[in-house]
């Protein structure tokens, strides 16, 4: 038995909260999947029509195990497109998924697809408005993929920004079966972020054209792998392994490697022996404790706001009740130890080289700032083989003690001696209702503002405004009818470039919207996710021009400071949404938007 750590008393108050807040949907989560859990193979109470459908195309050997046999058969689910880099290396993952499990005596099957967009490619066009809502398509899908019945444990495969999420929240309706999520890595460095985001800012400016600013594009996103930045789809892989739902140190592991290859063949060889020895599923995994260090995680990183939803949404199909009030409390205890751009210059490569997940892990832990009573896939009880690193030997995976200081505090630091004493993101909550800010990414100069509210509809007409010079002045942009009932809530990544132009030429600028900004988002001040959305009958739907709007991130308030009598005196502002409900597959999103719950409750059409 690995011992256990005690915890830090301001953390279990908080997860105390949580776990009587949960109790009731905790229960019936647990009821729900308990009630198909099996003992022998799944697959083993099919009618022999069913049973023989399911194995019609494998071969015989395969056949006569899965016809008679009592060995395991493991489910993939895979998010496997050529469209995502991070996803290309999957196309070669299932053979070598099928060799491990037959090592172990199992069978394993390709299960079914997901669909998987990239954001990078829909950013700022149409299809990005179907992006928030992949999520819960994915979580359909996973189901779909995993419904036949056959399988006695199953492995997912996804890294992007509304997959992983995705997949787990389909995954946790079949919580009664052993899950592994196997990473496919980074893509090596390519042109360092510092010159890339100058590119940007110089394009927003005029002073380079489309050619250098592809090109510069291009140096950056140049192979297969995740996007090196500490984005949504990174922030998921740190998710994954400080939830104890990856390998131990499998996170950050770059393509097409030795390690990489033993390491997804190291996974299948675990799952089949949690699946063979019933040491745990993925509801054992997935409890209020492990959401929370989930949560300690995104805040000790600077992780992705995106989670502020995801994060959220996963919980509850668990039964978890979380809001964003947890997230803040956890960030003020919880100290920001990493620089990851877009909170710094140096990418997840640099952070994995200076002593990655199993430093941060271990500082944590023994910080007591970890729940270290929890299960993870390594079947044991306690985070202890997350503070290890993975080495090969005789082309073997062992854990062995990783390095006891970071190689580089400009990147890694220890809980001691943090860039900060509080983590990275924060609840904004006064007149105009409830929003967060990825105050991380934010120098402490510009974390108050205090300026007159320019309302805007779209990106496009703030875009705009700065061409025509109209924005050289202090003011707060309004960005509204940008939440997911309105048109699936879109990340507003394009606002970065003419806000931070702005700002460096001294402008108090900041960003309120109902939208979402990219995981890549920082440098400006944004209050965003804003609940209740402008279609919502949000406050924000009052906001006129002029209006002086008081953003401060320290004290966690943003108010609008307008006189009650005046507000309520006020009409709701308007927006014509027709044009973008249709084209590029927006029809087919309708009832979605029509049945999307609140931002802070996951922003998910699921009623859990």
């Amino acid at each position: 038995m690995t011992d256990v750590l005690s915890t830090d008393p301001r953390l279990v108050e908080i997860t105390e909260r949580i776990i009587a807040r949960s109790r009731d949907t905790r229960a019936a989560y647990l009821a729900r999947v308990n009630k198909f859990r099996s003992k022998g193979p799944a697959r083993h109470h099919l009618g022999c029509a069913n049973l023989a459908h399911g194995f019609a195309a494998c071969n015989s050997s395969d056949k006569e195990a899965l016809a008679e046999g009592q060995a395991a058969n493991l489910g993939v689910v895979s998010a496997y497109n050529e469209m995502l880099s991070a996803h290309v290396p999957y196309g070669e993952y299932l053979e070598p998924i099928k060799a491990a499990a037959k090592e172990m005596g199992m069978t394993a099957q390709m299960a079914g697809g997901v669909p998987a967009m990239c954001d990078g490619v829909t950013q700022g066009f149409p299809g990005m408005e179907l992006s928030l809502f992949s999520r819960d398509v994915i979580a359909m899908s996973t189901a779909i993929a995993l419904s036949h019945d056959m399988f006695d444990g199953a492995i997912c495969l996804g890294v992007c920004d509304k997959i992983v999420p995705g997949l787990m929240m389909g995954a946790l309706s079949f919580g009664q079966l052993p899950i592994i999520f196997i990473p496919a890595g980074p893509m090596t460095p390519g042109l360092p972020n510092a010159e890339k985001a100058k590119a940007r800012q110089l394009f927003a400016e005029g002073k380079v054209g489309r050619k250098e600013l592809l090109a510069a594009e291009s140096a950056s996103y140049h192979s297969a792998g995740t996007c090196t930045f500490y984005g949504t789809a990174n922030t998921n892989q740190m998710l994954m392994e400080i939830m104890g739902i990856h390998l131990p140190g499998s996170t950050f592991i770059n393509p097409y490697t030795p390690m990489r290859e033993a390491l997804t063949r190291a996974s299948v060889h675990q799952l089949a022996r949690i699946t063979r020895d019933e040491l745990v599923t993925l509801s054992d995994i997935v409890t209020e404790k492990s959401i929370v260090n989930g949560i300690v995680g995104l805040m000790a990183t600077g992780g992705s706001t995106n989670h502020a939803m995801h994060i959220v949404a996963i919980a509850r199909a668990a039964g978890v009740l979380i809001d964003w009030q947890d997230l803040s409390d956890i960030s003020d205890i919880i100290p920001l130890m990493c620089r990851i751009y877009p909170n710094g210059l140096a990418d997840v490569n640099r952070f994995q080289a200076v002593g990655g997940m199993g430093f941060l892990m271990r500082e944590l832990r023994n910080a007591g700032l970890l729940h270290d009573d929890v299960k993870t896939v390594m079947g044991g009880s306690g985070l202890s083989a997350y503070s290890k690193e993975p080495f090969l030997e005789n082309g073997e995976v062992v854990w062995r003690e990783g390095i006891q200081e970071s190689l580089d505090d400009a990147v890694l630091r220890p809980v001691a001696k943090p860039f900060a004493p509080e983590g990275g993101m924060k609840l904004l909550k006064g007149n105009i209702g409830r929003s967060v800010i990825k105050i991380s990414a934010v120098k402490a100069d510009h974390r108050k503002v205090v300026a007159p509210a320019i309302v805007f509809h779209s990106q496009e007409e703030l875009q705009s405004a700065f061409k025509r010079g109209d924005l050289e002045k202090d003011f707060i942009a309004v960005v509204r009818f940008q939440g997911p009932k309105a048109c699936g809530m879109p990340e507003l990544h394009k606002l970065t470039p003419p806000l931070g132009v702005l700002q460096d030429r001294g402008f108090k600028v900041a960003l309120l919207t109902d939208g979402r900004m990219s995981g890549a988002s920082g440098k400006i001040p944004a209050a965003i996710h804003m609940t209740p959305e402008a279609l919502d009958n949000g406050p924000i739907g009052l906001i006129r021009d002029g209006d002086m709007i008081e953003l401060d991130a320290e004290s966690g308030t943003l108010q609008l400071l307008v006189s009650e009598e005046e507000l309520s005196a006020r009409q709701p502002a308007q927006c014509d949404l027709s044009a973008v409900h249709y084209g590029m597959g927006r029809e087919l999103f309708a009832p979605l938007r029509a049945t999307v719950g609140l931002a802070e409750e996951g922003a998910t059409v699921f009623n859990w």
